[in-house]
């Protein structure tokens, strides 16, 4: 739910609805896959429920209160692209929970009747029980609510108890504001201790693992038909009379056709036993070639001259190739084989985890893996035929620890968060705790911490002229409590500084992602930090618009770097920004009062589109040896004007630094340095890549952070670190290190005193200013190798 980064789309029209219906159609009639049909079917059902109620005015596409009839507080239910579908997330069919509770209290299996008893004494006891015990879960905002109402009377606030329950009565039937009794017992407070995953997730995961079908028929190669061809290849060589005879050059006596009945004997239950492995069946296989021919010289038939040939070659290709049954060489090989045969499988491993998680509190993770990820012991031996000593494979591993509950930078530096979108799903956890910490009663911290987590479950709407999404503090319960609300800014201050130099120190070169940016958001609200942190907006649905937060971001950025190496190799006048920032200022109050308070003039900052624009337009430089001939503008020209935002503002990187006050431990140079391998990593993968550009956009954006960076590193280090750069880039393969030796060649420029020509050249276009979005075809996409080679 990003409060910028949805605030425009391409369009509301019923087009969009309608393509997403028919795909979704398609794929629940002709998948193969049972799951993935049933799934599009929930898909077909409610882009139909759109489309309806788009077409009979129910809905209202782009608008905060989509839903006619519910105000902009209720969770709406969302589809793919912010569309409402007309139900609320907290209403359709009575859940199971409110049927058991229904037949609880003995009231009807009615929303309404269960409102209204939790209104009585017996009721409100039951609520306060739950707000006592913290056995409950809130999935939507909504099924908080009542809660907060016990609370409000528990604690002598009758007045604002009756407002809340007013506000919540007309809604009484049709939504659930009842929280889910929650069986096992609340996790005990970690702290600033997360986990990705919980121990009951865990333990679902393991559980759908089973024996693999390929492994297993190894295993039983292994085992069981290798060393029974060993048996039967003795059995033949007994025949050959000296060593290097040829088979059958001795007749079989009677003890041998015995032993020989036994072994085929033998076969047949084997055969019936072990069904995984069919290769002793094919007619053509060694080990059907030296059983059919004993059936047959068992059976008193004798070989005809083909079959006599086919099975002295199988044993001559047997012993060649793995050696005669008891030498040293056939004996090492076998013996290797039986190891691998009695591995365990990873199937038994996972349930012996399953078995050790099962005594651990299961709605929490794990604080300490050591127990969890130890090698088998003799007790679990006895207990499960597992060998002692095994250890869990490293895909079990992986498994288990998501699960480990730890600070998130411990995390991090684990790679148990391995991306930033990674941790901007766990960000709000901490979000949560530091938002519940304001609260002065630990029941209330518990209930409002259960709220926010439900709340930023909710997802985004579609919304046009640059509305805002609905924030926490706008719900009626967290409203009705507001007041006790304590100060908490200096505790957001800390947690958003931490989670910002966690963020660029653990990701060089990766844009944070909206999810991120959105909690950071929440804690520089709460911080009073006047940091104002700004979306990723999508160049698709970008609507020619800014909101004014990206101008102050870039008035921000200029306080921080005017004057600087950054400054100079964009071509930014940060003075005229500041100018621009002071007159618009001065303006947006008069436009407020002109075009109304909640117009959308007065959300906009016309003069920083108006910027942005202007440096896109005069950014294209096409590609050397090109014939400039443009690629298509639409998409393409509103990712040139959003990157230029990106870049005026540092995309949060100088408010982060200059507001915030994050010191990311390695220091600028060496994080300038992590970047430049983000731009490396990049830019490898844009070789012979049929769809290059978004690479490069992304390693444009890595490029950036790098500059950003070195930057910030006194002008004695600056070309120390640019030394380190051109160096790592000579360590790559070629084609990479000739992709980036104009962008190189630029920064060296810069930051020796020089500038770029208007069209963001130097030196005949051996030096360039690398950006990522371009509509005239870019040059990084140019293949180095042709070039050189006189290709165009």
């Amino acid at each position: 739910m990003d409060d910028n980064a949805d605030q425009q789309h391409l369009t509301a029209a019923p087009g969009y609805a309608q393509g997403q219906l028919a795909k979704a159609f398609t794929t629940a009639l002709t998948h193969q896959d049972a799951d993935t049909r049933r799934r599009a079917e929930g898909r077909v059902k409610r882009w139909r429920a759109v489309l309806a109620g788009m077409s009979g005015g129910l809905l209202t596409i782009g608008s905060r209160t989509p839903v006619a009839g519910f105000p902009a507080w209720v969770t709406p239910e969302v589809v793919h692209g912010g569309f409402a579908t007309g139900t609320p997330g907290a209403g359709g069919p009575l859940q199971p929970y409110e049927t058991r509770l229904a037949e609880q209290f003995g009231v009807p299996a009615d929303r309404r009747a269960l409102f209204a008893h939790c209104l009585t004494d017996t009721g409100l006891t039951w609520l306060w029980g739950q707000l006592n015990s913290g056995r409950y879960e809130v999935t939507v905002p909504e099924e908080g609510a009542l809660l907060t109402m016990a609370w409000l009377v528990r604690h002598g606030e009758t007045a604002a108890a009756l407002d809340l329950v007013a506000e919540l009565a007309p809604f009484a039937g049709r939504l659930r504001f009842l929280p889910r009794p929650s069986s096992g017992r609340p996790a005990p407070d970690a702290g600033d201790a997360l986990h990705r995953r919980s121990v009951a997730a865990t333990v679902a995961t393991l559980g759908l693992r089973r024996p693999n079908a390929a492994v297993e028929t190894q295993r039983e190669a292994l085992a069981v038909w290798q060393p029974f061809g060993d048996e039967l290849l003795a059995h033949w060589l007994e025949t050959a009379g000296t060593e290097g005879g040829a088979v059958l050059e001795l007749s079989p006596d009677a003890d041998w056709l015995a032993r020989g009945a036994a072994l085929l004997d033998r076969y047949r239950l084997l055969a019936e036993e072990h069904t995984r492995c069919g290769k002793h069946r094919r007619p053509k296989e060694n080990l059907a070639i030296l059983r059919g021919a004993l059936e047959e010289i068992v059976a008193g038939r004798p070989l005809d001259p083909r079959r006599l040939g086919l099975l002295r070659h199988a044993v001559t290709s047997m012993v060649r190739r793995r050696g005669l049954p008891g030498s040293a060489r056939h004996t090492g090989l076998r013996r290797a084989q039986r190891t691998q045969a009695a591995l365990p499988s990873h199937h038994a491993l996972a349930q012996l985890v399953v078995g050790r998680l099962a005594s651990l509190p299961q709605e929490s993770g794990i604080a300490d893996l050591t127990p969890v990820l130890a090698p088998v012991s003799e007790r679990e031996e006895r207990d499960t035929g597992l060998p002692a000593g095994a250890e869990l494979p490293s895909a079990l591993r992986r498994v288990v620890e998501r699960a480990l509950s730890a600070p998130v930078s411990t995390l991090v530096e684990r790679g148990v968060v391995p991306s930033a979108e990674v941790l901007a799903a766990l960000v709000p956890q901490l979000v949560a705790v530091t938002t519940a910490r304001s609260y002065d009663d630990e029941a209330l911290r518990t209930l409002m911490a259960a709220n926010y987590r439900a709340f930023r479950n909710r997802r985004s709407l579609l919304l046009l002229n640059l509305e805002r999404q609905v924030r926490t503090e706008e719900l009626p319960w967290v409203r009705a409590v507001s007041a006790r609300r304590g100060d908490t800014t200096a505790e957001a201050a800390l947690l958003l500084r931490q989670l910002g130099e966690l963020a660029v120190r653990g990701f060089p070169g990766t844009v944070l992602p909206n999810p991120l940016v959105r909690e950071l958001g929440v804690l520089a609200r709460q911080s009073e930090l006047g940091a104002p942190l700004v979306e990723e907006l999508a160049a698709d649905i970008f609507m020619d618009a800014f909101g004014p937060k990206f101008l102050v971001a870039a008035g921000i950025a200029g306080e921080l770097l005017g004057g600087s190496v950054y400054e100079r190799y964009y071509g930014i006048d940060y003075a005229a920004v500041r100018e621009l920032a002071i007159t618009e200022a001065s303006g947006s109050a008069g436009r407020s009062e002109r075009a109304g308070a909640g117009a959308v003039a007065a959300r906009t900052s016309p003069g920083f589109m108006r910027l942005c624009a202007e440096r896109a337009a005069s950014a294209s430089s096409p590609p050397a040896g090109s014939s400039g001939v443009s690629r298509g503008f639409g998409v393409a020209a509103n990712g040139k004007v959003i990157e230029q935002s990106q870049i005026l503002t540092t995309h949060n990187l100088a408010t982060l630094v200059h507001r915030v006050g994050i010191a990311p431990e390695p220091g600028w140079a060496e994080l300038s340095r992590r970047a430049f391998g983000t731009v490396c990593r990049l830019t490898a993968r844009v070789h012979h890549n049929a769809r290059p550009y978004s690479t490069i956009k992304d390693a444009a954006y890595a490029w950036r952070q790098s500059v950003f960076h070195l930057s910030l590193c006194p002008p004695t280090e600056q070309r120390g670190v640019l030394a380190d750069l051109g160096a790592e880039a000579a360590r790559q393969p070629a084609h990479v290190a000739a992709r980036l030796a104009p962008a190189l060649a630029g920064l060296r420029l810069v930051v020796e005193g020089g500038a770029f020509d208007p069209d963001g050249t130097a030196d005949g276009g051996r030096a360039r200013r690398l950006l990522g979005w371009t509509t005239d075809g870019h040059w990084m996409a140019a293949d180095p190798t042709a070039v050189e080679n006189g290709g165009s």
